[in-house]
């Protein structure tokens, strides 16, 4: 490209090379501006680059003048503040849906979202080595499918499969073809999941996936059902009832806690759950819905002090749970 080319996009690379070189450790120079903009065969004048500095105010860049030994400028403001960023990357490396290239890959995106300098720090917090991280890169694919559906009203018809001991893939339902409507996308607890509605089920309901063991998604030309049942839905109670994500009977227990325990109950159900005060025990009952499962009972085993009270059904399940376990370990 011919230098007089270059000269038209001046202001385009002095915008790139102060969102890219400087902040506020590290501003430039006029000189430095200068000296970079010929590295890249463009001219520039003192005078002319106090006027394209300007013009980039105008349109919305913030650039600071600072004085301490010599002048110089630097982006203040940007989309994203750097501990913005760094809570992104954290997310990112926690999610065990992410494959560790995707993980990598992302994390160089954000880090082109502040200065060079400030990129160096989030990629110092980098460490997946030895992250429980999913190798099924195709997790993206089936996302986008996903979202796909969900946008055009529309049924997924998808496999599913767990692992067994060899870490081989295994189709269930011997390789049959689910067909649901998906209606979101949830991720709970470093893993992600499709909510959809299984028209298919007795009786009718929804059920949630995980979204790195579809697989073969395609698109299907029937409309989705239970459109009415999920605008009735509450996506947050739906989420705090069930236990890592295994499904069960849904049930209303009554559950009696000591005091101290108030809060993990309240992080757990939020603060609308029904809470009842026993002062003279020092204890509290909760009354929470939630979805049966071992995963509950052993929720409520690793708190230590909880006792269901009611429904009997439920607290005759946990008992044998704990003879269960009892004899495992005789």
């Amino acid at each position: 490209m011919a230098k007089s080319a270059y000269q038209k996009l001046k202001l385009l690379f002095l915008r790139d090379l102060l969102l890219q070189k400087t902040d506020e450790e590290h501003p430039l120079s006029i000189s430095e501006i200068i000296e970079e903009l010929q590295k890249n065969g463009i001219r520039a004048e003192r005078k002319s680059l106090y006027d394209d500095l300007e013009l980039l105010r105008l349109y919305g860049l913030d650039i600071i003048r600072v004085k301490h030994k010599k002048t110089g400028y630097y982006v203040g403001m940007r989309p994203f503040e750097l501990a913005e960023l760094k809570m992104l990357v954290d997310m990112i490396q926690s999610a065990r849906f992410i494959t560790p290239k995707k993980t990598l890959s992302l994390i160089k995106k954000l880090g082109s979202l502040t200065s060079v300098h400030q990129a160096r720090t989030i990629h110092h917090q980098v460490y997946i080595q030895n992250r429980s991280k999913n190798l099924n890169e195709t997790v993206y694919y089936n996302i986008d499918r996903i979202n796909s559906g969900i946008a055009q009203d529309k049924m997924l018809r998808f496999q599913y499969f767990d692992y067994n001991s060899k870490k081989e893939q295994v189709l269930r339902k011997d390789g049959a073809f689910y067909q649901v409507s998906p209606f979101a996308l949830i991720w709970d607890r470093y893993n992600y999941y499709m909510l959809a509605f299984d028209h298919q089920s007795d009786p009718k309901r929804f059920k949630h996936y995980r979204v790195d063991k579809m697989l073969s998604i395609s698109l299907c030309e029937t409309p989705r059902e239970g459109t009415v049942e999920f605008l009735l839905l509450d996506i947050s109670s739906y989420t705090n009832q069930i236990f890592s994500m295994f499904s069960g009977e849904k049930k209303t227990v009554s559950i009696r806690f000591p005091e101290n325990l108030a809060h993990v109950i309240i992080d757990r159900f939020g603060k609308d759950c029904f809470l009842r005060p026993e002062p003279e025990t020092n204890t509290f009952i909760a009354t929470v819905t939630v979805e049966i499962s071992p995963q509950f009972f052993g929720w409520l085993l690793a708190l230590g002090e909880g006792e269901i009270l009611s429904p009997p059904e439920v607290r005759k399940d946990m008992h044998s749970f704990l003879m269960d376990a009892q004899m495992r370990y005789r």
